[in-house]
């Protein structure tokens, strides 16, 4: 986001506009809700949803948005644009579209691709406005983060507010969730024979498991939000051979960046300290990026909230502080966002799972893709026509992040 935003609105009958909204939405639920069914049967995994961004880029040229293909160096990634008259706020809708592996589309990406094409093509149009409607699309979001890379290369530069929502199995307007560091740790001894030469031998297995035992110490001296999780992907070949190499992967998670950096410094330290014990080296790196923590604007919540009472839900949970973590966290460090969740069934329905991937097509996953598009653009139309709305959205970010 740029620091200092002009901003030029209309003064406009919003009831008529929202009604307007409200009708082009509804007029393009189905195919959109056949986009979604689409994704669903033909599931890609991360950086690799080819058919998936040329589907999409196709309806977004339909609707006369001007589409950049292969965006910040990822195939996958495409930049939709439609500008409505001169200067006012570019507001982004985001796309995501990777599938799990094996699992399919159980995070509900086709239904987040769904609804913010609808919300952008609603929005698209409204005459009168004086705004330039973007559609990202992201891929990669569960595995990598191409979100991270899209803010690393300035595609958000510019971008005053930017809007998606994900299903789950409750009505959230605001949560948070956890900066992650994901690091792989290499440690390499010497092998020998285990019972022939044993101290000959440099054992790397010992190291991750000194590595383990000392992350659990350090627990005692971390804050109640950090997270630790970790696996020995790989531990030696045989029993009576001593390993040469062992390798552990681990996310490390925090509720800010600052604060994970410093976690994280202090485990490289334990790595060293593991290898040292028994004589082997170490080496760590990236083998995910890094996200940041995700800080949700407070009064496009809000202004996203009154618009869904306004469509009729009343059954809202309270902010939550989330545990997982995700790539739209950081374009919230650069961009006034918001992140809601929106419910396509009951708590016995898990996320990652084949069964959420199926309530993707139920009717709840079609009254989710109409819900959300709407709530978005209206909320957008908001901002767009309210000149005292958007200065405190743009205040309220300068606070937190200046």
């Amino acid at each position: 986001m740029s620091r200092s935003i002009s901003l030029e609105v209309v003064k406009l009958n919003t009831t008529s506009l929202k009604e307007k909204i409200l009708r082009e939405v509804d007029n393009i639920t189905q195919e959109l809700f056949e986009l979604a069914k689409k994704l669903k049967e033909n599931p890609e995994i991360g950086f690799k949803e080819y058919q998936a961004s040329e589907w999409i880029t196709e309806i977004l040229e339909k609707y006369s948005f001007e589409v950049e293909k292969n965006i910040g160096g990822l195939e996958t990634a495409f930049k939709g644009t439609l500008k409505l008259g001169a200067g006012g706020p570019k507001v982004a809708f985001l796309c995501e579209y990777d599938a799990l592996p094996e699992v399919g589309h159980g995070c509900g990406h086709n239904l987040i691709a769904a609804a913010s094409l609808g919300a952008a093509i609603s929005l698209s149009r409204i005459k009168g406005l004086n705004t330039e409607i973007i559609v990202f699309g992201c891929p990669g979001e569960e595995n990598g983060g191409g979100k991270v890379i899209l803010v690393e290369k300035g595609l958000f530069d510019g971008v005053d507010i930017a809007m998606m929502v994900h299903p789950s199995t409750e009505n959230c307007v605001y949560s948070t969730s956890l900066a992650l560091d994901a690091y792989e740790f290499e440690f390499k001894g010497r092998s020998s024979h285990a019972a022939g030469a044993p101290e000959k031998g440099i054992n790397a297995l010992d190291a991750v498991i000194h590595f383990f035992n000392g992350i659990n110490s350090l627990r005692q001296y971390l804050r109640e939000d950090v997270r630790i999780h970790g696996i020995i992907s790989e531990g030696g070949k045989a029993p009576n051979v001593i390993p040469d190499r062992a390798v552990a992967k681990f996310y490390f998670r925090a509720k800010d960046r600052e604060y994970l950096n410093e976690v994280t410094e202090k485990i490289f330290n334990v790595a060293k300290g593991a290898a040292t014990m028994v004589g082997a080296k170490v080496e760590w790196r990236k083998f995910e990026l890094s996200n940041d923590d995700l800080k949700p604007n407070k009064t496009l919540a809000e202004t996203f909230e009154r618009n869904l009472r306004f469509l009729g839900v009343s059954d809202i949970v309270s902010p939550k502080e989330g545990r997982g973590s995700t790539d739209m966290g950081n374009v919230s460090q650069v961009v006034p966002a918001i992140h809601p969740h929106l419910s396509i069934g009951d708590k016995s329905l898990i996320p990652h799972s084949r069964e959420f991937a199926q309530a993707t097509m139920s009717v709840n996953g079609k009254k989710f893709i109409n819900l959300a598009a709407k709530t978005m653009a209206l909320t957008a139309l908001d901002v767009l026509t309210d000149e005292e709305l958007f200065e405190k959205i743009k205040k309220e970010f300068m606070k937190d992040y200046d």
